[in-house]
């Protein structure tokens, strides 16, 4: 009750009018074009065809023998190449709270594994805290900001990753974001499952064409965007361990690599005041 009073409360404040102005700092790149300073590399075991980890010893952090992270040149412009090859991600050595995060990416043509064919799959994780590969031996605890063919702005808990969103079940294991949806909570092991889909079509440009991501995050709330279209608002972001929740609201970014072909530019974050209420109303 006390949960779903607070969001009603925000809603309130929202449709009356009664916000604050958008406070904002300057831009901050967090690619300097240059090098990976200021990230780290992990990298989990290697997989065989069907995903099953072939010695389930982690490459670990900062071995990269196959370059699966490299820094490309394309019209004079610095970028991040994910090759997909193994599982695993770039990630920030320091830790964010209260930001406007905004990316770009672009698939290329590359598949490996269990993901040689179907949807091309990567993925934007934030508030990620805790151990190096808790995730399918790849990845840290997070929140992610789904990044796939067709189904870009969903959400998935990562190792303990909860949050409760406003869905509309449409099948036993299938529910998507709607605002007037009942106020769920998604997180691996409970009935609704750790997935929850976007709302509408998918806003994402054809294969080979840049697409801009931004992701806000205030307090334990997220907000998903792409293309300038708000693919969902989570509430109360948080962790469960051994069926208790604690506050998820900082940590690390996370990119990841997950058997396709990518490219990253203009990553940037700017602290934030508040989330912007015209993106909390649709």
């Amino acid at each position: 009750m006390y949960r779903k009073y607070i969001i009603l409360l925000s809603l309130s404040v929202v449709a009356f009018g009664f916000t604050l102005p958008l406070k904002t700092s300057e831009w901050k790149p967090l690619f300097n074009g240059k090098n990976f300073s200021g990230w780290d590399i992990y990298l989990g075991p290697d997989l065989d065809d069907k995903g099953n980890a072939i010695t389930k010893i982690p490459l670990g952090l900062n071995n990269d023998p196959r370059h699966v992270f490299t820094i490309v040149k394309e019209d004079n412009e610095s970028i991040i190449w994910v090759s997909g090859e193994n599982w695993g991600a770039i990630i920030t050595k320091s830790e964010y709270e209260n930001y406007h995060l905004q990316l770009q990416f672009k698939w290329g043509k590359l598949q490996w594994g269990q993901k040689k064919s179907g949807h091309k799959d990567s993925g934007l994780l934030y508030h990620s805290v805790g151990k190096y590969g808790a995730d399918y031996g790849a990845w840290m605890r997070a929140q992610e900001f789904q990044i796939e063919e067709g189904n870009c702005g969903d959400f998935w808990g990562c190792a303990g990753g909860t949050a409760d969103i406003p869905a509309i079940k449409r099948s036993e294991s299938d529910y998507i974001y709607s605002p007037q949806g009942e106020l769920l909570t998604f997180s691996e092991g409970n009935k609704q499952g750790r997935h929850c889909t976007k709302q509408g079509v998918s806003a994402e440009n054809p294969a080979g064409k840049w697409n801009t991501l931004d992701l806000y995050c205030h307090g334990d709330t997220s907000i998903h965007v792409v293309n300038g279209k708000v693919a969902m608002v989570l509430y109360h972001n948080s962790q469960a361990d051994n069926g208790k929740l604690s506050p998820l609201n900082k940590g690390k970014i996370q990119l990841q690599s997950e058997g396709a072909e990518i490219f990253y530019r203009h990553i940037k974050m700017q602290s934030i005041s508040q989330l912007p209420a015209e993106l909390i109303k649709q």
